[in-house]
Protein backbone atom coordinates (compact mmCIF):
# COMPACT_ATOMS: atom_id res chain seq x y z
CA UNK A 1 0.00 0.00 0.00
CA UNK A 2 0.72 3.49 -0.30
CA UNK A 3 0.47 6.17 1.41
CA UNK A 4 0.92 9.90 -0.23
CA UNK A 5 2.34 11.33 3.21
CA UNK A 6 4.52 8.67 4.62
CA UNK A 7 5.03 6.34 1.91
CA UNK A 8 5.24 2.71 1.51
CA UNK A 9 3.58 1.00 4.42
CA UNK A 10 4.84 -1.93 5.36
CA UNK A 11 3.28 -4.48 7.48
CA UNK A 12 4.47 -6.05 10.85
CA UNK A 13 6.45 -8.71 11.18
CA UNK A 14 6.51 -10.90 14.19
CA UNK A 15 9.74 -12.91 15.14
CA UNK A 16 10.92 -14.80 18.00
CA UNK A 17 13.79 -14.59 19.94
CA UNK A 18 15.31 -17.86 18.45
CA UNK A 19 15.04 -15.65 14.78
CA UNK A 20 16.01 -11.96 15.77
CA UNK A 21 19.39 -12.05 15.21
CA UNK A 22 19.03 -13.25 11.74
CA UNK A 23 15.92 -10.54 11.10
CA UNK A 24 17.97 -7.32 12.93
CA UNK A 25 21.43 -8.76 12.45
CA UNK A 26 22.79 -5.03 13.75
CA UNK A 27 20.76 -4.53 16.69
CA UNK A 28 21.61 -8.29 18.72
CA UNK A 29 24.07 -9.00 21.74
CA UNK A 30 27.72 -8.67 20.83
CA UNK A 31 28.97 -11.41 23.35
CA UNK A 32 32.26 -11.70 25.34
CA UNK A 33 34.31 -12.38 22.22
CA UNK A 34 35.18 -16.26 20.62
CA UNK A 35 37.89 -16.78 23.31
CA UNK A 36 36.86 -19.57 26.23
CA UNK A 37 34.12 -22.35 26.87
CA UNK A 38 31.25 -22.84 24.29
CA UNK A 39 28.12 -22.55 26.74
CA UNK A 40 25.70 -22.51 24.70
CA UNK A 41 23.25 -20.49 23.29
CA UNK A 42 22.44 -16.62 23.55
CA UNK A 43 18.66 -16.39 23.40
CA UNK A 44 18.98 -12.96 22.11
CA UNK A 45 21.23 -14.26 19.36
CA UNK A 46 24.49 -15.95 18.78
CA UNK A 47 26.61 -18.44 21.08
CA UNK A 48 27.63 -17.29 24.30
CA UNK A 49 31.52 -18.27 25.51
CA UNK A 50 32.63 -17.58 28.62
CA UNK A 51 36.28 -17.71 30.32
CA UNK A 52 36.98 -16.12 33.54
CA UNK A 53 41.10 -15.59 32.82
CA UNK A 54 40.67 -13.80 29.15
CA UNK A 55 37.71 -11.65 30.24
CA UNK A 56 40.40 -10.31 33.25
CA UNK A 57 43.04 -9.86 30.81
CA UNK A 58 41.47 -8.11 28.60
CA UNK A 59 40.32 -5.89 31.69
CA UNK A 60 36.52 -6.80 31.22
CA UNK A 61 36.47 -8.33 34.57
CA UNK A 62 38.32 -7.28 37.91
CA UNK A 63 38.07 -10.53 39.17
CA UNK A 64 37.98 -14.25 38.07
CA UNK A 65 35.35 -15.64 40.68
CA UNK A 66 31.71 -16.96 39.64
CA UNK A 67 28.69 -17.85 42.16
CA UNK A 68 26.36 -19.75 40.60
CA UNK A 69 22.64 -19.94 42.00
CA UNK A 70 19.86 -22.32 41.21
CA UNK A 71 17.04 -23.97 42.21
CA UNK A 72 17.00 -27.85 42.75
CA UNK A 73 16.66 -29.80 39.07
CA UNK A 74 16.91 -26.15 37.32
CA UNK A 75 20.39 -27.46 35.59
CA UNK A 76 22.84 -25.24 37.33
CA UNK A 77 24.85 -28.77 38.41
CA UNK A 78 24.82 -29.84 34.66
CA UNK A 79 26.09 -26.49 33.77
CA UNK A 80 29.48 -26.17 36.60
CA UNK A 81 30.25 -30.09 35.70
CA UNK A 82 30.32 -29.71 31.61
CA UNK A 83 32.27 -26.32 32.20
CA UNK A 84 34.81 -27.86 33.91
CA UNK A 85 35.03 -30.78 31.70
CA UNK A 86 34.89 -28.17 28.80
CA UNK A 87 38.02 -25.62 30.24
CA UNK A 88 39.88 -29.12 30.23
CA UNK A 89 40.54 -28.38 26.30
CA UNK A 90 42.41 -25.28 27.24
CA UNK A 91 44.56 -26.86 29.67
CA UNK A 92 43.17 -25.89 32.50
CA UNK A 93 42.88 -27.94 35.79
CA UNK A 94 40.08 -28.25 38.41
CA UNK A 95 39.37 -28.76 42.23
CA UNK A 96 36.69 -29.21 44.01
CA UNK A 97 35.16 -29.64 47.37
CA UNK A 98 32.04 -32.07 47.14
CA UNK A 99 29.81 -32.76 50.14
CA UNK A 100 27.44 -34.75 47.85
CA UNK A 101 29.31 -37.27 46.11
CA UNK A 102 28.00 -35.96 42.79
CA UNK A 103 31.15 -35.42 41.07
CA UNK A 104 32.55 -38.98 40.81
CA UNK A 105 30.98 -39.37 37.37
CA UNK A 106 33.11 -36.53 35.56
CA UNK A 107 36.28 -37.97 38.08
CA UNK A 108 35.87 -40.88 36.47
CA UNK A 109 35.71 -39.42 32.81
CA UNK A 110 38.76 -37.75 33.21
CA UNK A 111 40.73 -40.50 34.21
CA UNK A 112 40.83 -40.09 38.38
CA UNK A 113 39.20 -41.20 41.18
CA UNK A 114 38.15 -38.47 44.19
CA UNK A 115 39.62 -38.56 47.14
CA UNK A 116 37.26 -40.01 49.52
CA UNK A 117 37.18 -38.84 52.73
CA UNK A 118 36.00 -40.93 55.86
CA UNK A 119 35.69 -40.87 59.56
CA UNK A 120 38.49 -43.60 60.18
CA UNK A 121 39.11 -44.30 56.87
CA UNK A 122 42.54 -44.16 55.45
CA UNK A 123 43.09 -40.68 53.81
CA UNK A 124 44.20 -37.87 55.84
CA UNK A 125 44.44 -34.09 54.29
CA UNK A 126 46.61 -31.67 56.79
CA UNK A 127 45.05 -28.31 56.41
CA UNK A 128 48.33 -27.03 58.78
CA UNK A 129 50.70 -27.51 54.98
CA UNK A 130 52.48 -24.64 54.51
CA UNK A 131 51.85 -22.11 51.25
CA UNK A 132 54.46 -21.22 49.21
CA UNK A 133 55.65 -18.33 51.51
CA UNK A 134 56.30 -21.13 54.83
CA UNK A 135 59.88 -20.72 54.31
CA UNK A 136 60.37 -16.89 54.30
CA UNK A 137 57.83 -16.87 57.70
CA UNK A 138 59.78 -19.47 60.07
CA UNK A 139 61.88 -17.11 60.94
CA UNK A 140 59.19 -14.29 61.98
CA UNK A 141 57.45 -14.72 65.70
CA UNK A 142 54.10 -14.64 67.20
CA UNK A 143 53.60 -12.70 70.26
CA UNK A 144 57.29 -13.07 70.92
CA UNK A 145 57.22 -16.87 70.82
CA UNK A 146 60.71 -18.18 68.71
CA UNK A 147 59.63 -20.10 65.68
CA UNK A 148 56.81 -19.05 64.09
CA UNK A 149 54.64 -21.08 61.76
CA UNK A 150 53.46 -18.82 58.50
CA UNK A 151 50.54 -17.18 58.91
CA UNK A 152 48.39 -18.84 56.75
CA UNK A 153 48.72 -21.80 58.93
CA UNK A 154 47.86 -19.22 61.64
CA UNK A 155 44.29 -17.68 60.12
CA UNK A 156 43.58 -21.38 58.72
CA UNK A 157 44.10 -22.70 62.63
CA UNK A 158 41.98 -19.86 64.48
CA UNK A 159 39.38 -20.25 61.79
CA UNK A 160 38.49 -23.83 62.25
CA UNK A 161 38.81 -23.40 66.11
CA UNK A 162 36.29 -20.41 65.77
CA UNK A 163 34.47 -22.64 63.14
CA UNK A 164 34.20 -25.55 65.73
CA UNK A 165 33.40 -23.37 69.04
CA UNK A 166 30.70 -21.57 67.21
CA UNK A 167 31.65 -18.45 67.85
CA UNK A 168 34.96 -15.96 67.83
CA UNK A 169 38.16 -16.31 69.12
CA UNK A 170 38.69 -14.66 72.45
CA UNK A 171 41.97 -12.88 72.72
CA UNK A 172 43.65 -15.24 75.39
CA UNK A 173 42.24 -17.84 73.26
CA UNK A 174 43.30 -16.51 69.89
CA UNK A 175 46.84 -16.20 71.58
CA UNK A 176 46.91 -19.57 73.25
CA UNK A 177 46.16 -21.23 70.18
CA UNK A 178 49.27 -19.31 68.29
CA UNK A 179 51.68 -19.98 70.59
CA UNK A 180 50.75 -24.12 70.34
CA UNK A 181 50.94 -23.78 66.71
CA UNK A 182 53.84 -22.28 67.43
CA UNK A 183 55.31 -24.87 69.30
CA UNK A 184 54.07 -27.56 67.67
CA UNK A 185 55.59 -26.24 64.42
CA UNK A 186 59.48 -25.85 66.54
CA UNK A 187 59.51 -29.39 67.75
CA UNK A 188 58.39 -31.10 64.41
CA UNK A 189 58.67 -28.67 61.26
CA UNK A 190 55.56 -28.75 59.93
CA UNK A 191 53.01 -29.25 62.43
CA UNK A 192 49.61 -31.44 62.64
CA UNK A 193 45.94 -31.06 64.43
CA UNK A 194 47.07 -33.80 66.77
CA UNK A 195 50.25 -31.91 67.65
CA UNK A 196 48.25 -28.31 68.62
CA UNK A 197 45.85 -29.96 70.95
CA UNK A 198 48.88 -31.75 72.96
CA UNK A 199 50.38 -27.98 72.62
CA UNK A 200 47.27 -26.49 73.96
CA UNK A 201 46.74 -28.91 76.63
CA UNK A 202 50.18 -29.18 77.85
CA UNK A 203 51.78 -25.70 77.04
CA UNK A 204 55.22 -25.08 77.80
CA UNK A 205 56.88 -22.72 80.67
CA UNK A 206 58.22 -21.27 77.77
CA UNK A 207 55.16 -19.98 75.81
CA UNK A 208 53.62 -19.20 78.80
CA UNK A 209 56.64 -16.86 80.34
CA UNK A 210 56.56 -15.34 76.21
CA UNK A 211 52.96 -13.69 77.12
CA UNK A 212 54.18 -12.91 81.00
CA UNK A 213 51.97 -15.60 82.46
CA UNK A 214 52.21 -18.97 84.23
CA UNK A 215 51.41 -22.90 82.36
CA UNK A 216 47.82 -23.14 84.78
CA UNK A 217 46.49 -19.85 83.21
CA UNK A 218 47.81 -20.69 79.38
CA UNK A 219 45.88 -23.86 79.64
CA UNK A 220 43.01 -22.94 80.85
CA UNK A 221 43.19 -20.25 78.30
CA UNK A 222 43.14 -22.57 75.58
CA UNK A 223 41.20 -25.33 77.29
CA UNK A 224 37.60 -24.88 74.82
CA UNK A 225 39.71 -24.80 71.73
CA UNK A 226 41.74 -27.93 72.44
CA UNK A 227 38.44 -29.42 73.61
CA UNK A 228 37.06 -28.52 70.49
CA UNK A 229 39.87 -29.54 68.08
CA UNK A 230 40.26 -32.85 70.17
CA UNK A 231 37.31 -34.00 68.18
CA UNK A 232 39.10 -33.59 64.80
CA UNK A 233 41.62 -35.64 66.46
CA UNK A 234 39.98 -38.51 68.95
CA UNK A 235 36.29 -37.90 68.42
CA UNK A 236 33.76 -38.77 65.61
CA UNK A 237 35.38 -36.75 62.98
CA UNK A 238 39.05 -38.63 63.56
CA UNK A 239 40.68 -39.98 60.67
CA UNK A 240 40.39 -37.07 58.30
CA UNK A 241 42.37 -34.54 59.33
CA UNK A 242 44.29 -35.85 62.22
CA UNK A 243 47.45 -36.09 60.52
CA UNK A 244 50.71 -35.66 57.82
CA UNK A 245 49.11 -35.76 54.38
CA UNK A 246 48.91 -39.06 53.16
CA UNK A 247 52.01 -39.55 50.68
CA UNK A 248 50.94 -40.88 47.33
CA UNK A 249 47.68 -38.64 46.61
CA UNK A 250 47.92 -37.94 42.67
CA UNK A 251 47.50 -34.12 42.86
CA UNK A 252 49.12 -33.16 39.51
CA UNK A 253 46.41 -34.50 37.69
CA UNK A 254 43.69 -32.57 35.50
CA UNK A 255 40.74 -32.62 38.16
CA UNK A 256 40.84 -33.25 42.00
CA UNK A 257 37.65 -33.85 43.31
CA UNK A 258 37.09 -34.15 47.66
CA UNK A 259 34.44 -36.39 48.77
CA UNK A 260 32.90 -35.10 51.71
CA UNK A 261 29.74 -37.07 51.09
CA UNK A 262 29.92 -39.47 53.97
CA UNK A 263 29.45 -36.63 56.29
CA UNK A 264 26.70 -34.79 54.08
CA UNK A 265 23.84 -34.48 56.97
CA UNK A 266 26.55 -34.19 59.56
CA UNK A 267 26.32 -30.51 61.60
CA UNK A 268 29.93 -30.09 61.55
CA UNK A 269 30.13 -30.25 57.54
CA UNK A 270 31.06 -26.71 57.45
CA UNK A 271 33.63 -27.62 59.35
CA UNK A 272 35.08 -30.43 57.32
CA UNK A 273 34.43 -28.26 54.50
CA UNK A 274 36.48 -25.89 55.78
CA UNK A 275 39.64 -28.28 56.43
CA UNK A 276 39.36 -29.30 52.95
CA UNK A 277 39.62 -26.20 51.35
CA UNK A 278 42.44 -24.66 53.64
CA UNK A 279 44.37 -27.51 52.14
CA UNK A 280 43.13 -27.07 48.49
CA UNK A 281 44.10 -23.69 48.51
CA UNK A 282 47.71 -24.24 50.22
CA UNK A 283 48.20 -27.15 48.09
CA UNK A 284 47.47 -24.55 44.98
CA UNK A 285 49.23 -22.10 46.35
CA UNK A 286 52.14 -24.14 45.85
CA UNK A 287 51.68 -24.83 42.49
CA UNK A 288 51.21 -21.74 41.43
CA UNK A 289 54.44 -20.64 42.09
CA UNK A 290 55.53 -23.36 39.98
CA UNK A 291 56.55 -21.93 36.02
CA UNK A 292 53.99 -22.46 33.57
CA UNK A 293 51.40 -23.96 35.76
CA UNK A 294 48.27 -24.28 34.53
CA UNK A 295 44.66 -21.81 35.87
CA UNK A 296 42.80 -23.54 38.40
CA UNK A 297 39.27 -23.31 39.03
CA UNK A 298 38.16 -23.78 42.44
CA UNK A 299 34.76 -25.03 43.26
CA UNK A 300 33.21 -24.93 46.49
CA UNK A 301 29.74 -27.29 46.24
CA UNK A 302 27.05 -26.41 48.70
CA UNK A 303 28.70 -23.32 49.70
CA UNK A 304 26.14 -21.97 52.49
CA UNK A 305 27.70 -24.63 54.68
CA UNK A 306 30.61 -22.68 54.84
CA UNK A 307 29.07 -19.67 54.74
CA UNK A 308 27.27 -19.89 57.94
CA UNK A 309 30.24 -20.28 59.94
CA UNK A 310 31.90 -16.65 60.49
CA UNK A 311 35.64 -17.93 61.50
CA UNK A 312 35.32 -20.38 58.25
CA UNK A 313 33.76 -16.98 56.37
CA UNK A 314 36.34 -14.44 57.03
CA UNK A 315 39.04 -17.43 55.93
CA UNK A 316 37.32 -17.74 52.43
CA UNK A 317 36.69 -14.09 51.78
CA UNK A 318 40.41 -13.94 52.27
CA UNK A 319 41.19 -17.14 49.99
CA UNK A 320 38.51 -14.84 47.09
CA UNK A 321 40.71 -11.83 47.66
CA UNK A 322 43.90 -14.44 46.77
CA UNK A 323 42.67 -15.88 43.52
CA UNK A 324 44.50 -13.68 41.17
CA UNK A 325 47.86 -14.11 42.98
CA UNK A 326 47.45 -17.43 43.01
CA UNK A 327 45.71 -17.98 38.92
CA UNK A 328 42.69 -19.22 40.79
CA UNK A 329 39.31 -18.86 39.74
CA UNK A 330 36.65 -19.42 42.68
CA UNK A 331 33.47 -20.64 42.08
CA UNK A 332 30.59 -21.11 44.85
CA UNK A 333 27.38 -22.70 43.96
CA UNK A 334 24.50 -22.40 46.05
CA UNK A 335 20.61 -23.08 45.64
CA UNK A 336 19.13 -19.57 46.71
CA UNK A 337 19.88 -15.94 46.50
CA UNK A 338 18.71 -15.53 50.07
CA UNK A 339 20.97 -18.04 51.22
CA UNK A 340 23.17 -15.31 51.23
CA UNK A 341 21.17 -12.96 53.50
CA UNK A 342 20.52 -16.86 56.30
CA UNK A 343 23.82 -17.38 56.89
CA UNK A 344 23.65 -14.76 60.20
CA UNK A 345 21.30 -12.34 61.96
CA UNK A 346 20.19 -9.62 59.59
CA UNK A 347 23.57 -7.19 59.98
CA UNK A 348 25.69 -9.55 61.55
CA UNK A 349 29.49 -10.16 60.21
CA UNK A 350 28.60 -13.39 58.64
CA UNK A 351 25.74 -12.25 56.31
CA UNK A 352 28.77 -8.76 55.56
CA UNK A 353 30.90 -11.76 54.29
CA UNK A 354 28.63 -13.21 51.98
CA UNK A 355 27.90 -10.23 50.43
CA UNK A 356 31.70 -9.11 50.15
CA UNK A 357 32.37 -12.86 48.89
CA UNK A 358 29.16 -11.55 46.43
CA UNK A 359 31.34 -8.53 45.56
CA UNK A 360 34.25 -10.14 44.53
CA UNK A 361 32.62 -13.01 42.24
CA UNK A 362 32.05 -10.44 38.98
CA UNK A 363 30.47 -12.95 37.23
CA UNK A 364 27.10 -13.86 38.44
CA UNK A 365 25.14 -17.03 36.95
CA UNK A 366 21.70 -17.42 38.05
CA UNK A 367 18.78 -20.47 37.03
CA UNK A 368 15.57 -20.13 38.01
CA UNK A 369 14.51 -19.11 41.55
CA UNK A 370 11.26 -19.83 43.31
CA UNK A 371 9.12 -15.97 43.08
CA UNK A 372 9.70 -15.49 46.62
CA UNK A 373 13.49 -14.65 45.75
CA UNK A 374 12.47 -11.85 43.45
CA UNK A 375 13.06 -9.05 45.58
CA UNK A 376 16.94 -10.30 47.24
CA UNK A 377 17.83 -11.38 44.20
CA UNK A 378 16.93 -7.53 42.61
CA UNK A 379 18.65 -6.24 45.31
CA UNK A 380 21.53 -8.22 46.06
CA UNK A 381 22.57 -8.42 42.31
CA UNK A 382 21.30 -5.08 41.48
CA UNK A 383 19.17 -6.97 38.35
CA UNK A 384 16.33 -4.53 36.04
CA UNK A 385 12.65 -4.53 36.80
CA UNK A 386 12.67 -6.97 33.32
CA UNK A 387 15.80 -9.39 35.05
CA UNK A 388 13.70 -9.57 38.22
CA UNK A 389 11.06 -10.17 36.38
CA UNK A 390 12.43 -12.95 34.09
CA UNK A 391 14.32 -14.66 37.01
CA UNK A 392 11.44 -16.91 38.47
CA UNK A 393 10.34 -17.73 34.68
CA UNK A 394 13.66 -19.42 33.40
CA UNK A 395 13.02 -22.75 32.35
CA UNK A 396 15.25 -25.61 33.20
CA UNK A 397 18.98 -25.16 31.78
CA UNK A 398 18.40 -21.30 30.76
CA UNK A 399 19.96 -18.85 33.19
CA UNK A 400 20.50 -14.93 33.36
CA UNK A 401 24.17 -14.44 33.39
CA UNK A 402 25.49 -11.12 34.90
CA UNK A 403 29.11 -10.82 33.66
CA UNK A 404 30.45 -7.56 35.20
CA UNK A 405 28.42 -4.58 33.89
CA UNK A 406 26.29 -6.84 30.87
CA UNK A 407 23.58 -9.52 31.03
CA UNK A 408 22.93 -12.27 28.91
CA UNK A 409 20.22 -15.14 28.72
CA UNK A 410 21.93 -18.52 27.90
CA UNK A 411 20.87 -22.01 27.30
CA UNK A 412 23.29 -24.26 28.55
CA UNK A 413 23.70 -26.58 25.83
CA UNK A 414 24.36 -30.13 26.75
CA UNK A 415 26.57 -32.70 24.63
CA UNK A 416 25.29 -36.19 23.87
CA UNK A 417 28.80 -37.37 25.63
CA UNK A 418 28.44 -35.23 28.67
CA UNK A 419 24.89 -36.31 29.77
CA UNK A 420 27.03 -39.17 31.30
CA UNK A 421 28.64 -37.14 33.75
CA UNK A 422 25.88 -34.57 34.76
CA UNK A 423 23.07 -37.00 35.47
CA UNK A 424 21.62 -36.68 39.03
CA UNK A 425 18.41 -38.31 38.70
CA UNK A 426 19.03 -41.83 38.54
CA UNK A 427 17.16 -42.93 41.16
CA UNK A 428 14.16 -40.75 40.38
CA UNK A 429 13.72 -41.66 36.57
CA UNK A 430 14.40 -45.18 34.50
CA UNK A 431 16.67 -44.76 31.82
CA UNK A 432 14.57 -43.92 28.60
CA UNK A 433 12.89 -41.39 30.69
CA UNK A 434 16.05 -39.61 32.01
CA UNK A 435 17.48 -39.41 28.22
CA UNK A 436 14.29 -37.45 26.95
CA UNK A 437 14.14 -35.23 30.10
CA UNK A 438 17.80 -34.23 29.38
CA UNK A 439 17.02 -33.52 25.62
CA UNK A 440 13.68 -31.41 26.35
CA UNK A 441 15.37 -29.31 29.40
CA UNK A 442 18.54 -28.47 28.05
CA UNK A 443 16.80 -27.36 24.23
CA UNK A 444 13.08 -25.71 25.11
CA UNK A 445 11.10 -24.14 22.73
CA UNK A 446 12.74 -20.16 22.31
CA UNK A 447 9.48 -19.56 20.29
CA UNK A 448 7.31 -19.91 23.40
CA UNK A 449 9.18 -17.97 25.61
CA UNK A 450 7.90 -15.61 28.49
CA UNK A 451 7.09 -12.51 27.98
CA UNK A 452 9.99 -11.13 29.81
CA UNK A 453 11.98 -12.56 27.40
CA UNK A 454 10.42 -11.16 24.47
CA UNK A 455 10.75 -7.92 26.02
CA UNK A 456 14.58 -8.01 26.88
CA UNK A 457 15.23 -8.62 22.88
CA UNK A 458 14.20 -5.58 22.05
Amino acid sequence: MLNPRTGPRVPAHQVTTRHLGAAYPLLTEAGLGHRGVLVGHDLLGGSFVHDPFELYAAGILSNPNMIVFGQIGRGKSAFVKTYLWRQAVFGRRAWVVDPKGEYCPLAAAWGTRPVALRPGGSVRLNPLDPGPAAEEDQGDAIDGAPGMANRRQAEVLASLASACLGRQLLPRERTATDLALCAASAARGVPTLPQVVDALLDPSAESAASVRTDRATLLEDGRDVALELRRLVHGDLRGMFDGPTTPGLDLGGPFVSLDLSALYSSPALGVLMACATAWLQATLARQATVPGAARVFVVVDEAWAVLANLGVARWLQASWKLSRAYGVANVAVLHRVSDLQAVGAAGSEQVGLANGLLADSETRVVYGQAPGEVSAARELLSLSETEADVVPQLRRGVALWKVGRRSFLVRHVLGRDERAIVDTDAAMTAQPARRSHLDASHQPDVGTAPASLQLLSV
